[in-house]
């Protein structure tokens, strides 16, 4: 087991983002996390990632308590992830985007602008060919296609050589070829890493494709987790969630 969630709760004022959810994840799983608007997906990462603090509940990360630590020190922990929006620096090329994120997880971000130009660069030429943005590794960031934003989010969150890696929506904006492309790209990545995968994603196709277990949110609590045809199967989620009756 690589994540266990106990009872974790967050609430901001009088709304409940997230009631008591548990769950566990074992090592090399692929997860998926769904449920319509509000149902609390990006606070349950957020507090898995040290950016919320839970009211209740603990988070174990291979064994270890987690609850509550800072962000850089779980990402310490070899725990990764991106965001909904996408979170790269828009001023810096394709190459240094990279290099900064290898540097930062090595604790030599203070160097960037020194001898460090040719410090970690097989590392960050490796990682640009994994994420197919070699031949745009000089390109600005910040005028990259929203896919290709993506994709170097993706190389970022995959330099700090993650166990675990948490996606929150890794194919939001994309179209149909950006989105199968993307997904392709990250289940070829994780496969090879060896990384254990936990993601939210709206579209409900991708997630069928690649999750091996799915897990539902609706107003902050989890309402079914299970295979994916468990999941197809279930009339609350049906109810609730794809708008079906059976």
């Amino acid at each position: 087991m690589i994540l266990r969630v106990e009872g974790l709760s967050k609430s901001f004022g009088g709304l409940m983002a997230v009631y008591n959810v548990s769950f566990s994840i074992q090592r090399g799983e692929r997860c998926a996390i769904i449920g319509p608007n509000g149902a609390g997906k990006s606070t349950l990462f957020n507090l898995l990632t040290g950016h919320l603090h839970p009211d209740r509940g603990r988070v174990y990360f291979q064994e270890e308590e987690i609850t509550g630590l800072p962000p850089h020190r779980i990402c310490r922990k070899r725990i990764s992830r991106s965001f909904q929006r996408v979170n790269i620096f828009p001023m810096l090329s394709v190459f240094e985007n990279i290099q900064v994120a290898l540097l930062a997880v090595q604790r030599k971000s203070k160097m960037i602008f020194s001898p460090a130009q040719k410090m970690v660069r097989q590392e960050t030429e490796r990682l640009l060919e994994n994420i197919g943005l070699q031949e745009q590794r000089e390109v600005i960031s910040g005028i990259l296609s929203h896919g290709d934003q993506k994709r170097l989010e993706l190389g970022i969150a995959l330099a700090g050589n993650p166990l675990l890696l948490l996606l929150d929506e890794p194919t939001q904006g994309m179209s149909p070829d950006e989105t199968a492309a993307t997904m392709a790209l990250i289940d070829r990545i994780t496969r090879e890493r060896e990384i254990t995968l936990l993601f939210v994603e709206h579209d409900i196709g991708t997630v069928f494709a690649l999750a091996e277990v799915i897990r539902v949110l609706h107003l902050g609590t989890l309402i079914a987790e299970g295979k994916p045809d468990e999941i197809r199967a279930n009339d609350e989620v049906q109810r609730i969630y794809l708008g079906e009756r059976k």
